[in-house]
């Protein structure tokens, strides 16, 4: 840790020329670091990104970029105490530590798993079906992702250094990004921390990551239409960004993520008996307390019955009571400061102008000192209170307003005008589909909770990296994470029309139509060192008896009528007659075309997309065209996941099933 945060710039720790802003402990108004980026050089770090990350990164497939960011995530964890001792002086709790710390490396790992099962391990991806342009099948399109030549850009706000940075580099990383990071200057001693070890571990290739420490004046300048920058913060300085002429008039795509009051509903099922109403108020608790609620997801609005209002409110204040406000490194702390003075002067000006149609029902008690403490409020509204529905006190307050229909419960939640999340506690089925419903096109993200899911929820306020993180309207209208979806968003997408040949050529995937190789090696018998795409089998004829069909129908018990009885099946407009069964066709080809001996292939793990075209009948001969549609080495074994495509056609060339076969096959011969 230095006294001034340096920048990671152009491959190297840069040091501004000046002594730069203090940054103060939340805690005891020490100063923990000092902050600027006079001297730097902005416009070569964007150019450093493009030359030297952003070709090395898009070198890798996705599978090799989900493997180092596999890397990171291990090495990052693997000691956390200097990491959590900062945290500390940001005002975070140990458990809010975990959240931002620990939630972090668990967003990389997540990613290098999905990254490793979801995408190819390939430079480009499919998206969807294949289109039949042409008449013969000889002019095709076909949808494909591909990375740009950009650079993403991340702007950050202060309650989340760790996972705000990680969440966003993680998705841009897989997708073949360089990323700059720029984070709030307050908490930027935390981030700095991490990007230190990034950078000293040598995992990722040079030039993927640089960081911006201080004013990021003149860096939206510098970036053009392959560039993205996401934001985290104020509605106000979202603004401000989409008004910059580069967002306006040059390409560059901004992503925000903003101001969001958010809300819990109470549905009217729900009695102060139920095991719903403690999970409700455990909740609201819990997000006015975790952060000293500085989370963008934090419940603001407390939606409650209007009959069970005194209850919700006797409740909260009860529990609200018990909170320890504090310097979070004294023991028995549950809360502790605001991340700066300023912070808390901002929230205490949001309380006041709440008051304006609220009124304070619980204030807690916050020590003296000169940290940025602040404790614990809860207000109480009407319905036709309006501040409640434009302020965001970003701190520990939250509102309790009643309601007496599921409409009016819908229309106030709305009145937020758009929110990264909401929760639905109720056990009523009923009601829980009517206020997702209506809340839906409100939030990014809404949580069902009753006594059913609560062991396992994670809650209100926690994003996912497998789900999206954004919301409509005053949210920002953004959409971070989502699993692949976060991956996809700085993709390209283009569509490609050319002959099936070509696009086998260019997405490396075998396209329907395009030339199959058939010789005298049976497929089976290659390793992926000599197995290539378009590599075929085509197999001898079967006969498909009448025995056939009884004897599968007995073994197997499906004795659906259409397999065994002539009459009703005749009846049958699709049928007109006994037919065989869809799976002993599909066993059948299986017969056809595998070849049995020990080799290469060592296991099939599934069929994909099976369809069964044309009705087979007793009499009916079928033959399998085999062929190699798609070739995945895994990186971590000593084996890849091979593709195949399966058509089995009938004696007059009908396609009468189609399915994707899934084997795994040795990398080498086997000996």
């Amino acid at each position: 840790m230095t006294s001034l945060l340096e920048s990671y710039a152009n491959g190297a720790w840069f040091r501004a020329d000046d002594e730069g802003q203090p940054l103060l402990d939340a805690s005891t108004g020490d100063v923990v670091a000092r902050i600027s980026s006079r001297g730097l050089d902005v416009g070569a770090m964007v150019q450093h990104a493009k030359t030297v990350g952003g070709p090395a990164v898009r070198e890798l497939t996705f599978h090799e970029r989900a493997g180092l960011l596999k890397q990171l995530a291990k090495a990052l964890s693997a000691d956390k105490d200097e990491l959590y001792a900062l945290s500390l002086r940001t005002g975070a709790t140990k458990r809010d530590s975990m959240v931002d710390i620990d939630g972090g490396f668990g967003t990389v790992f997540s990613y290098a798993s999905k990254g490793t099962r979801e995408l190819p391990n390939d430079r480009v991806l499919l998206d969807g079906d294949l289109e039949q342009l042409g008449r013969e099948g000889r002019f095709v399109g076909q949808h494909v992702y591909t990375s740009r030549p950009g650079v993403a850009v991340q702007i950050n706000a202060f309650n989340f250094p760790v996972w705000g940075m990680l969440e966003k580099l993680a998705p841009a990383f897989l997708a073949g990004l360089p990323t700059i990071v720029k984070p709030a200057s307050q908490t930027a001693y935390l981030t700095e921390a991490v990007v230190r070890r990034i950078i000293a571990s040598g995992i990722l290739p040079e030039g993927s990551l640089q960081l911006l420490s201080g004013s990021a004046a003149g860096l939206l300048d510098e970036l053009d239409v392959q560039d993205s920058v996401a934001f985290t913060g104020s509605a106000h300085t979202a603004g401000i960004l989409r008004t910059h002429p580069g967002v306006l008039h040059g390409g560059v795509r901004l992503d925000v993520e903003a101001d969001s009051l958010n809300c819990s509903v109470l549905g009217p099922d729900v009695t102060v008996d139920d095991p719903e109403f403690d999970l409700f108020v455990k909740g609201v608790v819990a997000e006015m307390t975790v952060k000293a609620g500085q989370k963008c997801t934090a419940i603001r609005r407390t939606i409650v019955p209007s009959g069970m209002a005194e209850a919700v409110i006797e409740a909260l204040s009860a529990k609200l009571a018990r909170i320890t406000v504090g310097n979070p490194a004294d023991e028995g702390v549950r809360m502790g400061p605001l991340a700066s003075l300023a912070q808390r002067d901002d929230v205490g000006k949001a309380v006041e102008a709440l008051t304006a149609s609220a009124e304070v029902v619980f204030r807690g008690q916050a020590p003296d000192g000169p940290g940025a403490f602040m404790a614990p409020v809860l207000l109480r509204a009407g319905a036709d209170a309006t501040e409640v529905h434009d302020v965001e006190p970003f701190g520990p307050v939250s509102t309790v307003i009643g309601y007496d229909t599921l409409d009016e419960a819908i229309a106030l939640a709305a009145r937020g005008k758009g929110s990264l999340a909401g929760s639905v506690v109720t056990h009523d089925a009923g009601v829980a589909r009517d206020l997702v419903l209506g809340l839906a096109p409100w939030h990014g993200r809404i949580l069902v909770l009753d006594r059913d899911d609560a062991a396992e929820s994670t809650g209100h306020g926690s994003p996912l990296p497998v789900l999206v993180h954004g919301g409509p309207g005053r949210a920002g209208g953004g959409e971070e994470l989502g699993g692949i979806r976060g991956v996809l968003h700085h993709l390209q997408r283009s569509a490609i029309q050319a002959s099936p040949d070509m696009l086998t050529a260019i997405t490396g995937r075998w396209t329907k139509g395009s030339a199959r190789h058939v010789d005298e090696e049976h497929p089976f018998r290659k390793s992926l060192a000599t197995l290539r795409i378009g590599d075929t089998v085509e197999s001898a004829t079967r006969t498909v008896t009448l025995e056939d069909i009884d004897h599968f129908a007995e073994f197997t018990g499906d004795t659906f009528y259409a397999h065994t009885d002539p009459d009703a099946a005749a009846a049958n407009p699709l049928f007109g007659g006994i037919v065989a069964h869809g799976y002993l066709v599909v066993s059948l080809a299986a017969g056809l075309f595998v070849e049995p001996n020990p080799g290469p292939v060592l296991a099939n793990f599934g069929v994909d997309h099976l369809r069964f075209l044309t009705p087979v009948k007793a009499g009916d001969a079928i033959r399998v065209t085999l062929t190699v549609k798609q070739i995945t080495p895994r990186n971590s074994a000593e084996y890849g996941e091979v593709r195949w495509d399966s058509v089995v056609t009938n004696q007059e060339d009908q396609p009468v099933a189609t399915y994707d076969v899934l084997t795994l096959v040795a990398k080498e011969e086997q000996r």
